[in-house]
């Protein structure tokens, strides 16, 4: 089959598009032929190995896995000698362990679920990592529930245009933090209000929020708790993940959050990108019901893949980035 590979770390040009052998399958496992999947920070990182506390789970001189990218959307070829959930030929959307990058990847049947037929398979590989996150900031970190006013730092990326969505379907009234050529893509995701970091800060308002959902990672916690309720929830979602050859921006969150939180009357929690299928399949749920819509910003064909990673980095997307897999015939 035919995969993007990378033997070293390094940037985009350290990518080729080269023929390796398919993924086997374990008895618990799902062979997936992939039609599309998604670019995410998560890539770069395990691309550039940095910061380099990444290498203790991707190899500490060379990657473990050679083949990128987690989110996937594709049809199933074959199931292992246990699986019950999925048969060959159906549609599928979910994540695997690292390998989507490429014609096929194999996948847990825990990590994938029926894909809603109301969306392409470039719309629901957008979702899984970026939507799971965003359902664990809105639903359980911050709790949103009707009437409460939330801010969306970073609305127009893959987290943030998930977040606002899922929170307007909490009831809540979003304000989502955006440059300005982005004001009208947000405000198509359901954003009640729209604040131009151009131009205003996070707290242009004054302590307005009952939850603040930061994407962005570089605001100190000073100005993000300004912008709270004095019993407000800050829920932290990554950033910064092209800076520091060490700790990241969000990794010193993480350390200092929960201790800050021991201190003052609001709620500081980090938000982990656990992957739970009780969460994909609410995702399905959601999007079956019109609810969340995966918002797709450009699609690449496989063989330019390192294209899209770039872009990840460079071209600030609305929404998702998504690779394509061409379908296979006769083969």
């Amino acid at each position: 089959m035919k995969a993007i590979v990378h033997d070293t770390y390094g940037p985009a040009d350290v990518l080729q598009l080269r023929d390796i052998d398919q993924p086997a399958i374990g008895d618990d496992d799902v062979l997936v032929q992939v039609r599309a999947a998604a670019v995410d920070p998560g890539v770069w990182i395990f691309m550039t190995g940095r910061p380099y506390l990444a290498r203790l789970a991707s190899g500490l001189r060379r990657p473990r896995v050679p083949v990128l990218g987690r989110d996937l959307a594709g049809v199933v070829a074959a199931v292992g000698a246990r699986v019950t959930r999925f048969r060959p030929g159906d549609e599928v959307f979910g994540t695997c362990l690292r390998g989507a990058y490429a014609e096929f990847a194999s996948a847990p049947q825990r990590r994938l679920a029926h894909k809603p037929a109301n969306v392409s398979f470039a719309q629901a590989a957008a979702a899984p990592v970026s939507g799971m996150t965003a359902l664990r900031a809105v639903r359980d970190s911050g709790q949103v529930r009707a009437g409460h006013r939330v801010l969306v730092i970073g609305a127009s990326g893959g987290v943030g245009s998930h977040a606002v969505q899922l929170a307007k379907a909490y009831g809540a009234t979003v304000t989502a933090v955006c440059a300005p050529a982005r004001a009208d893509f947000v405000r198509s995701l359901g954003a009640d209000d729209v604040l131009d970091y151009t131009s205003e800060e996070v707290d242009r308002d004054g302590p307005a929020y009952d939850v603040v959902i930061d994407t962005g990672g570089d605001r100190p916690f000073s100005l993000l708790r300004r912008a709270l309720t004095p019993r407000g929830t800050l829920a932290l979602v990554g950033g910064s993940y092209t800076k520091g050859p060490v700790l990241s921006g969000y990794d010193r969150q993480m350390v200092r959050a929960p201790l800050l939180s021991l201190f003052v009357g609001q709620r500081l929690r980090s938000v982990s990108a656990v992957e739970r299928a009780e969460d994909l399949a609410e995702l399905g749920r959601l999007i079956e019901s019109g609810a969340l819509t995966p918002a797709v910003d450009r699609t690449y064909p496989l063989a330019e893949a390192a294209d899209a990673i770039r872009h990840l980095r460079d071209g600030h997307p609305a929404g998702k980035i998504v690779v394509t897999v061409p379908e296979l015939t006769g083969r």
